[in-house]
Parts: structure tokens; C-alpha cells; sequence
């Protein structure tokens, strides 16, 4: 609020009160205006929201006795902007530009200005408390943003792969019932002093620098409560507690975080809402593993199976089996791709199925069974598996 905002601006006239309303009058006509242009009963209404802002700083100078002085005193010498001279400075009136007299003009005006009763240091005093307050900047009680949540969640595997909606309770701040948000009892809170409604100050660093830092009387709301709601203490905001349904995409690996925009604490003063965050935990399946996303699995085959080749039935997640030809020869711990089986990729597409087989060697031999293999460990005793092994070892 500049000083010619201040000067020429009715406050009277934006509270709807005479000139010699007392304090009761000017108390109940600002909250019964709060109530009616708040932003939270206007949401989206710019035109009640920059009311309400009128309504608060007015009430702001009009609700403190001293400032209410010091306005009256700078209105009667510069009522409409204009100096208005006393009975012995002569007939007519002059108009002349506030900024020079509350700027550099102040120093160097001409010597008819300077004469016109002799006002530079004196003003000073006169607008020293109401201008030193808040800074230069204009009274404003910003929107604010809603604070960023986090919560957890735990999926079976299969939802993790496939997606799913799940329901999540969140307990977080949002606007106090009570006091609709306002943290006055009465629903009329005042603006903060300090940072002027701002919710922020600014201090010196050193080297022409500053730094800015939430208020601390008004904690960065830029509005402080006249008589403190009893449920939030003044606060306007109060822990609350809901339920909604979260969709988890498809594909969510453990451990993945899930960022929901919107859907945190609500925002003051027609603020957005902070986001959700969502901490992912997958639980393990008993046959199936994961590798990004591609789908794992581990199938045992036999020995002929391996050795012979043949064709191996695998099972898919959520799907009917796949069969895969398995070429002779096969060692154990040979990985195949089933294409199109596995993990849903961000683009909609599908990861693979990465079937790995482990040959299974059988406990127990019937007498036919031992037989034949004695008939092939003989058949085979030339090839010796491991010479190539003592080969390698000897040449290193």
C-alpha cells in the first residue's frame, strides 16, 4: 500500500461506517463483510476475493485505535490528495503530487511547497507508524498452497503388474469446521501486521542480498485471529480424516514412489491442493519373480527332456500357459522369452516372460530306469564333460 493509496483511499466508505462509527460499529460491520466476501464462500469469485482484501486492510487501520488516529490526522491535510491550507495561509487551495512530497520531492521541492506549512520533518511522525509496518509492498492475504502428503501401500504381485484402485484413509490438515478456515471464532480474522498479509518476511543477508522466511506471528497465513477458534487455536487448519480411492497404474514396481497431483492437504484462501505421494510395496509371488519389465519364472524339465528336446508347458501370470519348444541339448540354466507375457510398460505394451530351466535330477530309480542308464553311461564314457575344465586350468 503506497502512501497516495493510503491518503485517498475511504476506508469508512469500503466498511460502510461513518466518519465517527465507534469501534463496536466498525467490529461488526467488518464481520459481517468477512463473512460475506471470504474466499473460502467465494471460491473462483476474484471479484469477492480483492473485496475481501479491501475489507481486511481497511479494517486493519480503522480496528486499531492509533492507526485509526494517524488515518484521520493524514486525511484531514491531504483529504482526496489535495493540501488544504489554514486560515492564515491565504484564499484557494493548491493540488500537488504525494509522491514528491513522500519521495525525493520531500528534499528538493521549491520553496512554495516547502512554505505551505512547513510539513518535511513533521510528516515523518505522522505516517512513520502506519508505512513502517509492512514495507512498501501492497496488503494482500496471498492463496496458499496446500502441504504435500505421504502414505503407503501394500499390492500382491499381481495387482502391481496389472493395476488396481485401492482405497486409502489419510489423516492430514485441512480447514477447521469450526471457524470454516478462518481461525476467528467469529469468522473475521485480521490482516497480520507484520508481513502486512503476505504470510512471508524478508531479512538481510549482508552484500545487498535478502532471504525470505514465513512470518512468524501469523506462522505464513498473512491473517491473524481476532478472538482464536477453540478447535484449530487460531490456526484455521484441523486434522481431518478421509477416505478415497487411489488408482495405481500398471507395472508399479516395489519401493516405487506415486505422485497424485491434488490430492494432498487442501490450499487457504482458494489455494491449489498439495500432491499426494504414494510409497508402493509389492508383495512376492510363489512362482513368479520380476526383472523390470519382464516377467521370471523357473521351470524344471527332466533329463530327457533336456537332452532330447521336446516341447514344456509354462504357466503366464493371470493367463492360460504358453508352450515352449525346448531344443535338444538344452543345459540346465538356459534362459527362453515368451514375448508379450510379462510386466505392462508405461507405453501400454507388454514385457516378456523370461523362462529359465533348471533340469531336475529323480531321487529314486526304478530297476529299468537304473538300467538304461547304466546302458547310456556306457554308451557316453568317452565324453568327459570336465577335460575342457583341467584344460583351461593347466593353461592359466
Amino acid at each position: 500500500m503506497s502512501t497516495k493509496d493510503f491518503v485517498e483511499k475511504d476506508y469508512y466508505k469500503v466498511l460502510g461506517v461513518p466518519k465517527d462509527a465507534t469501534e463496536a460499529e466498525i467490529k461488526k460491520s467488518y464481520r459481517k463483510l468477512a463473512r460475506e466476501f471470504h474466499p473460502d464462500a467465494n471460491k473462483g469469485d476474484a471479484k469477492a476475493e480483492e473485496r475481501f482484501k479491501e475489507i481486511s486492510e481497511a479494517n486493519d487501520v480503522l480496528g486499531d485505535p492509533k492507526r485509526r488516529k494517524e488515518y484521520d490526522e493524514a486525511r484531514s491535510l491531504f483529504g482526496n490528495g489535495g493540501y488544504r491550507p489554514g486560515p492564515g495561509a491565504g484564499g484557494g487551495s493548491f493540488n500537488f503530487d504525494l509522491g514528491d512530497l513522500f519521495g525525493g520531492g520531500a528534499q528538493g521541492g521549491t520553496g512554495q511547497q516547502q512554505g505551505a506549512g512547513g510539513f518535511g520533518g513533521g510528516l515523518g511522525d505522522v505516517f512513520g507508524g502506519l508505512f513502517n509496518r509492512g514495507g512498501a509492498g501492497t496488503t494482500r492475504t496471498q492463496p496458499r498452497r496446500g502441504q504435500d502428503i505421504e502414505s503407503e501401500v501394500t499390492l500382491s504381485f499381481t495387482e502391481a503388474v496389472d493395476g488396481a484402485t485401492v482405497p486409502l484413509r489419510m489423516s492430514s490438515q485441512a480447514p477447521c469446521k469450526a471457524c470454516s478456515g478462518t481461525g476467528d471464532k467469529n469468522g473475521t480474522p485480521r490482516v497480520c501486521p507484520t508481513c502486512v498479509g503476505t504470510g512471508q518476511v524478508s531479512r538481510g543477508t549482508g552484500g545487498g542480498f535478502s532471504l525470505t522466511d514465513p512470518c512468524v506471528d501469523c506462522k505464513g497465513r498473512g491473517l491473524i485471529a481476532q478472538d482464536p477458534c477453540d478447535v484449530c487455536k487460531g490456526s484455521g487448519r484441523a486434522k481431518s480424516s478421509r477416505t478415497m480411492q487411489v488408482r495405481i497404474p500398471a507395472g508399479v514396481s516395489d519401493n516405487q514412489r506415486i505422485r497424485l497431483r491434488g490430492k494432498g492437504t487442501p490450499g487457504e484462501r482458494g489455494g491449489p491442493a498439495g500432491d499426494l505421494y504414494v510409497v508402493v510395496h509389492v508383495d512376492a509371488h510363489p512362482v513368479f519373480g520380476r526383472r523390470d519389465d519382464n516377467l521370471t519364472v523357473t521351470v524344471p524339465v527332466t533329463f530327457t527332456e533336456a537332452a532330447l528336446g521336446g516341447e514344456v508347458k509354462v504357466p503366464t501370470l493371470g493367463g492360460p500357459p504358453v508352450t515352449l519348444k525346448l531344443p535338444a541339448g538344452t543345459p540346465n540354466g538356459r534362459t527362453m522369452r515368451a514375448r508379450g507375457k510379462g510386466a505392462v510398460r508405461k507405453d501400454g505394451t507388454r514385457g516378456d516372460l523370461l523362462v529359465t530351466v533348471e533340469v531336475v535330477v529323480p531321487k529314486d530309480l526304478g530297476e529299468s530306469a537304473r538300467d538304461a542308464l547304466e546302458v547310456y553311461r556306457k554308451a557316453t564314457a568317452d565324453d568327459d564333460p570336465r577335460a575342457e575344465l583341467f584344460q583351461a586350468a593347466k593353461g592359466a
